[in-house]
């Protein structure tokens, strides 16, 4: 089960794993409602998180640990290319500043918890709600499976194999997640960020001293890629389009998701949100650094089986044994905060967008929390199923799905929020165009997030997400004015 294991690596590992557990738990008693058996509470921690815990929180689950590990891996594999996430999480702010705050007044007025309880109110349309819903559920579950790959490969370069260690892992955030609700993963998160700052501020100052300097950072990265006959430290010109949209796609689809939309409703007033927004794009500057370790990687000559090894590599090879397990604690915890919220976003939208809606109507706000609490457990067993049993390349592949999808939900959620023209027949239709055009589409080009399209004799290759979402506009609007219905007369009915 254990190979050359580092004691003090493996110490510091424990012990911080073993604090945060105790956090999790102890985040029930923390700014303790009168109960937690009632949805705003468990779900969206009484929607009184101020500025500070939502910076955290929205960080913790925007920036997770499979991001620390695949950023970097990308930027190792292809150069510059794997550096589209720092443009997208600058695009997204803008966005997340300017509709947000309109989207939390409407839930916050109409009591909503999810993005489908939104889209019912405003459409009054059940089958609109089940699609939004249903999307969110799907998109999120390999989102879940990879904060478990993240943790363990932390887990694995620490020397401990076998599946028991991420599965005591996995059982530790399910307790406390059922335990605590959103109060836990938002309690961890300021420990987690913390870590993370310390350990990629650590790296970017000390690993360049040990390996000559960034000149010959980026000459030995610039090597690898000439001598690999691919990739490069500057995008080549047919890198930009593709490089551009598929910055645009993700930004747009990145608040779309459960987990980040739930990191919205949960605080404690619109101001709040745009102070966020302000302020959420140092995370974008701690990412641009830890893309960094990818070409710091080449430097340092490492020999790796997988791409997703270079950070854990790193640390092990040119650091300390405590602070290699420093660092891999902070990736470990780093899965633990996106995971719980995850799976405390797709328990809310099941809960009250399929059990409420088509199972229950009369369910109790406390019947509401219980089956909220179950789901949470049930989606994280089959994301550690996932990982246990099937290729991961299969997460993967689904991954890129999954932001395919949900930027699909984005005209239902967000278009209604400025103008009723749209009606839900037309919302609808173009859901199920770009949700299916765009899955062939993927399928097609082997789930490749890319899709070459021919213009004469030249072609340019877009993201295939933002391809099937202008797909999913246009037939909103062809249908819209064929229908000619304006929005439903129940807008603003509770869900």
């Amino acid at each position: 089960m254990t190979a050359d294991l580092d004691v003090a690596e493996v110490s510091v590992f424990v012990a911080l794993f073993v604090l945060v557990t105790g956090m999790g738990f102890f985040a029930a008693r923390w700014r303790k409602p009168d109960t937690l058996a009632h949805l705003d509470e468990w779900g969206l921690g009484g929607r009184r998180f101020g500025t500070w815990i939502t910076w955290f929180l929205v960080g913790g689950d925007f920036y997770t640990a499979y991001t620390v590990i695949a950023v970097p891996a990308l930027v190792y594999a292809v150069g510059a290319y794997g550096f589209f996430a720092l443009p997208y999480t600058i695009i997204v702010y803008p966005f997340v500043f300017a509709v947000m705050p309109l989207l939390w007044k409407t839930a916050r007025d109409k009591g909503y918890v999810t993005a489908g309880d939104v889209v019912r109110g405003t459409y009054g349309s059940r089958a609109l709600e089940l699609a939004v819903a249903a999307t969110g559920i799907l998109a999120t579950m390999p989102y879940i499976a990879l904060q478990l790959i993240g943790m363990e490969v932390a887990i694995k370069a620490l020397g401990v194999t076998g599946e028991l260690p991420l599965i005591a892992a996995f059982l530790v955030l399910a307790l406390y997640t059922y335990s605590s609700g959103l109060r836990a993963p938002a309690l961890i998160a300021f420990v987690k960020d913390i870590m993370i700052y310390i350990v990629v501020l650590a790296a970017i100052a000390i690993v360049p001293s040990k390996l000559g300097g960034y000149a010959h950072i980026f000459e030995a990265a610039d090597q690898a890629f000439k001598a690999k006959g691919a990739g490069g430290i500057l995008l080549s010109p047919a890198q930009v389009v593709p490089y551009a949209t598929l910055a645009l796609g993700s930004a747009l689809a990145a608040f779309m998701y459960p987990h980040t939309l739930t990191g919205i409703f949960a605080s404690s007033g619109a101001n709040t949100i745009r102070k966020n927004a302000m302020m959420l794009p140092a995370y974008t500057l701690l990412l641009g650094l830890l893309a960094l370790l990818g070409y710091m990687g080449h430097a340092a000559g490492l020999k790796l089986t997988s791409n997703n090894d270079v950070v854990p590599m790193l640390f092990k090879t040119l650091f300390p044994g405590w602070f290699a397990g420093f660092a891999f604690a902070a990736i470990a915890i780093g899965a633990l905060v996106p995971a719980a919220v995850m799976s405390i976003g797709a328990a809310n939208l099941f809960t009250r967008n399929f059990w409420k809606a088509w199972i229950d109507p009369d369910v109790t706000p406390a019947g509401e929390a219980k089956v909220a609490k179950i789901t949470s457990l049930v989606v994280k067993v089959g994301a550690l199923l996932a990982i246990l049993y099937l290729p991961t390349q299969f997460a993967l592949d689904l991954q890129l799905l999954g932001g395919l999808w949900i930027v699909q939900t984005l005209p239902a959620l967000v278009f209604g929020l400025y103008v009723s023209w749209f009606s839900a027949p037309a919302l609808l239709a173009g859901w199920a165009v770009g949700m299916v055009g765009g899955s062939y589409l993927a399928w097609s080009d082997g789930l490749k997030p890319l899709h070459a399209l021919v213009f004469g004799g030249s072609s340019v290759s877009v993201y295939t997400g933002l391809l099937a979402l202008v797909l999913n506009i246009v037939v909103v609007v062809v249908v819209n004015l064929v229908v000619g219905s304006p929005r439903a007369a129940a807008r603003g009915t509770p869900a």
